[in-house]
């Protein structure tokens, strides 16, 4: 009796200390993270999504590349939205950012709908995750499920955001080695530069392409000449064309698709970045067999989507909620 009297109180002891300690689930991300206390939310993601896509086209690519660049610095905790304040200055003005990430606006209006349906519970972190997901399934692409319960940061690190964000003129092991450092890999880099089938490029970030890329006046000889002859019209080689846009997929650029990748086997990836992926025989391959099987690319950039959407977050009691995603509470 007395043996099963103390092997009870032992276990009381250790579900006692487990229960304290707190459970793994309240610590990690969870697919149900919402359906009691915001069971509405990626209805409320997606109508506002919808209407800022419907008012302009761009807006979608917008939110899958400021996603992308809030994970890779801090990662996945919407510091890329705060604004600056007394105690440091936020990423948006950094190089990689400024003149360049959007949607912050669309951000907040999503926001603003969230808080009035389930207050002080959904934080800003998972509503640019979800963002990201419904631009891309709205403008054609795949739909995946997202585990839920990001916290948002308190700080922001403008000085990080040169150093963890892969340039467009960084050589692909460079890149690759950034990825890497953020728990993904090789797959990951060819899969997610897949998001480069929507949205535009600004001129400065490839005319060296067009017009002196080895320093003696000469284009990228692996650049395929109709689509030179197309870029230079649209970049001409002088300054006031540094801002003008280009569609990274010029076929289909408001669609997502597999059509990236057939535009680097042909040669006609717009940024030297993307048309190295076919200088590398592993990367290589992928793109080949993602320009052949489209289904392949949708189910492979959804699982990539999930693994960098889980970098670095903030669960539990780690960080806060905020009320309005451009401050700190």
């Amino acid at each position: 009796m007395k043996k099963k009297k103390y092997h009870s109180l032992s276990i009381f002891s250790l579900f006692s200390l487990w229960f304290f300690l707190g459970s793994p689930v309240y610590t990690q991300l969870d697919y149900k993270f919402y359906d009691i206390s915001c069971p509405n939310l990626t209805k409320i993601v997606r109508y506002n999504v919808w209407s800022a896509i419907s008012n302009e086209t761009r807006i979608a690519a917008s939110l899958l590349r400021l996603h992308f660049h809030d994970c890779f610095v801090n990662g996945c905790d919407a510091s890329l939205l705060l604004d600056d304040s007394g105690q440091f200055k936020g990423e948006k003005n950094a190089g990689p950012n400024r003149n360049s990430v959007r949607g912050y606006e669309v951000i907040d209006t999503i926001k603003a709908s969230v808080e009035k349906a389930c207050p002080s519970t959904v934080s800003c972190a998972d509503i640019v995750t979800l963002a990201a997901r419904e631009a891309v399934y709205l403008a054609g692409g795949p739909f995946w499920a997202l585990p839920l319960g990001r916290r948002d940061g308190r700080t922001a690190s403008e000085g990080a955001v040169s150093k963890e964000i892969p340039s467009f003129i960084e050589p692909l092991e460079n890149i690759t080695a950034k990825f890497i450092s953020k728990g993904l890999d090789a797959k990951d880099v060819v899969v997610l530069s897949g998001a480069h089938t929507i949205g535009f490029a600004q001129c400065f970030t490839f005319k060296k392409r067009l017009f002196d890329f080895d320093g003696s006046g000469n284009p990228d000889p692996l650049l395929e000449t109709s689509t030179l002859e197309t870029l230079r019209r649209v970049c001409p080689n002088q300054d006031d064309s540094d801002t003008q846009l280009a569609p990274l997929d010029p076929v289909t650029s408001n669609k997502f698709d597999n059509n990236y990748f057939r535009n680097l086997v042909n040669n006609s990836g717009i940024l030297q970045s993307d048309q190295a992926l076919m200088g590398d025989n592993k990367t290589a391959t992928m793109v080949i067999n993602y320009s052949r099987f489209p289904f392949l690319f949708t189910r492979d950039f959804g699982a990539s989507m999930v693994k960098m959407a889980a970098i670095g977050v903030l669960t539990g009691q780690d960080g806060e909620i905020r009320k309005n995603c451009r401050v700190v509470n």
